[in-house]
């Protein structure tokens, strides 16, 4: 009889798997692109001129598409005659591929664990979307060369892979739960990093759109400059919103303290402006600062990224109260450089050339922004990260044991020292004297005092009634010392132990202050 053996195909192998990725990865794209080229298309047939015709559309569309990604376009169809390079990408554009690619590797991943088939490896699923979706932006590639916005191959072959595969990876982590790394100053590090980066960013969308509202109306001079058209003012309208996030990134640099280029030799800082800015008539760049020094409303764009710096610091000093100072410090410098590196990714993608010659540089250094924000993080978070561990650490007054100031009973009591108060002024009888301690009330009797035993218990040959115990004996080897030789002891507990005993605080036989072990009951004669 013949085994069957399935192919590992058909049963839902490994292998299906990976293929089923790589379908997820073009299917990722081929509806990135199919939404940007709707809007493009609907753009174009309102236009009331649409001189390049459908095709020319569509080819718009796919140059966006990249541009999404970070590749630099050429525009051929230039005033002088010569290609310019467009360089500046529009980073809320970038939110639908990036979130796409995202979703197709949770989802590869996801479906493998709740299904049959065995599931493939994090690095083979992000390799299998990341496949799929670079084949069909190779075409596309290919493609947009023959339309009027064709693409840099050096920047395609960089930047493409670099975005597709990032977005794959953070989509796998995502489907493992968001996994930290176990050393607890690597994960403190990156969560302060991203409080910082996030704090940050949000800073500077605030400085960017108070400086837009100060200059509200070159703004609106400036939009209703560049067409007269509804569905051209539409247009524009769709671009200002895709640069937002630009410009969020800009006040961050704005602040940060190196400023933003607007072509060689111009810088914006809060120092003020200098050099001759070559800026094209836009609506967010009206709201560049005016030419001249800096007064101290450019100055307080500064405390954006000391609000950032101290929230970061303050988050690593509240997870290092048991770390040391050392440790502290250097979780701190760690999320300075995770804070550092994200912000000179982020003002590499928001600037770029718009063209030549004085367009040529356009938007923040990346290397700059991102070595201001390491300085702001070690010259102000990691001295923060360390207040924030020492005031963590310290014990609050209402929180402190009391002190143990019933030490001294014991020994008051053993000596018999008079002016003790309470039941620790009662002398404490030696054991087999058979003397009992006198009573502290004025009707106390004199002089030993001992008790009779009963007629009907025979006594023994030292002279005690058997069966009964002396009155004046001290505690026996089998019980327990009242509260540590202590009966003053008023219940009072401090840490709210139910264990707690009062003879926790008396020191110990060998320490200094001591009291005195009770002797041990005297021997029976036989």
């Amino acid at each position: 009889m013949t085994h069957v053996t399935e192919h590992p195909l058909v049963r839902g192998g490994r292998s299906a798997a990976l293929a089923t990725a790589c379908v997820r990865g073009g299917v990722a794209a081929g509806l990135g692109l199919g939404a940007l080229a709707v809007l493009v298309v609907a753009a174009w047939i309102s236009s009331p001129y649409p001189d390049s015709g459908p095709g020319g559309a569509l080819h718009l569309a796919a140059g966006l598409w990249l541009l999404a990604h970070g590749v630099d376009l050429v525009r051929t169809d230039t005033l002088s005659g010569l290609p310019a390079p467009l360089g500046v990408v529009p980073m809320l554009l970038a939110v639908l591929p990036v979130w796409l690619v995202h979703r197709a590797a949770r989802d590869t991943l996801d479906a493998a664990d709740g299904g049959d088939r065995r599931p493939p490896s994090a690095l083979g699923a992000v390799g299998a979307v990341a496949g799929g979706y670079l084949l069909v932006a190779a075409a596309v590639v290919v493609y947009a060369e023959s339309g009027p916005l064709p693409v840099e191959p050096l920047s395609a072959g960089l930047w493409l892979p670099a975005v597709v595969a990032g977005a794959a990876g953070a989509g796998a982590w995502t489907a493992f739960g968001r996994p930290l790394p176990e050393q607890r100053q690597a994960a403190a590090a990156l969560r302060a990093a991203g409080l910082g980066l996030v704090t940050l960013l949000g800073g500077g969308a605030v400085v960017a759109a108070v400086s837009l509202a100060w200059h509200a109306g070159e703004a609106q001079a400036a939009y209703a400059a560049l067409t007269g058209e509804w569905s051209g003012r539409v247009a524009v309208l769709l671009l200002v919103l895709a640069l937002l996030p630009n410009m969020a990134v800009w006040g961050a640099a704005y602040g940060l303290g190196p400023g933003f280029t607007l072509g060689t030799g111009a810088f914006a800082t809060p120092l003020g402006l200098v050099g001759d800015p070559a800026a094209p008539p836009f609506p967010l760049l009206a709201a560049l600062p005016d030419d001249g020094r800096g007064g101290w409303m450019h100055g307080a764009a500064a405390a954006v990224p000391l609000v950032a710096v101290m929230l970061q610091g303050g988050r690593v000093g509240r997870s290092a109260r048991t770390w040391t100072a050392r440790d502290t410090a250097l979780t701190a410098l760690g999320a300075a450089w995770g804070c550092g590196a994200a912000v000179a990714v982020l003002s590499a993608a928001a600037g770029g050339a718009l063209g030549t010659a004085r367009l040529s540089a356009f938007g923040p250094v990346w290397w700059q922004t991102g070595a201001a924000t390491v300085l702001w993080g070690a010259c102000v978070g990691v001295p923060v990260a360390l207040g924030v561990r020492a005031w963590g650490r310290r014990v609050p007054r209402s929180k402190r044991p009391p002190e143990p100031a019933v030490a001294s009973a014991p020994s008051a009591v053993a000596s018999g020292a008079p002016g003790s108060s309470g039941s620790a002024s009662r002398p404490v009888a030696a054991a087999g004297s058979g003397t009992p301690p006198a009573s502290s009330g004025p009707s106390a009797p004199e002089g030993p005092v001992t008790e009779k035993a009963p007629e009907s218990l025979p006594a023994d040959p030292a002279g005690r009634t058997a069966g009964a115990k002396p009155a004046a004996a001290g505690p026996g080897p089998d019980d327990d010392p009242p509260y540590g030789g202590y009966d003053g002891y008023d219940g009072y507990d401090p840490y709210g132990d139910s264990a707690f005993e009062p003879y926790d605080y008396l020191p110990a036989a060998w320490e200094p202050g001591a009291p005195p072990a009770p002797p041990p009951p005297p021997r029976s004669a036989d």
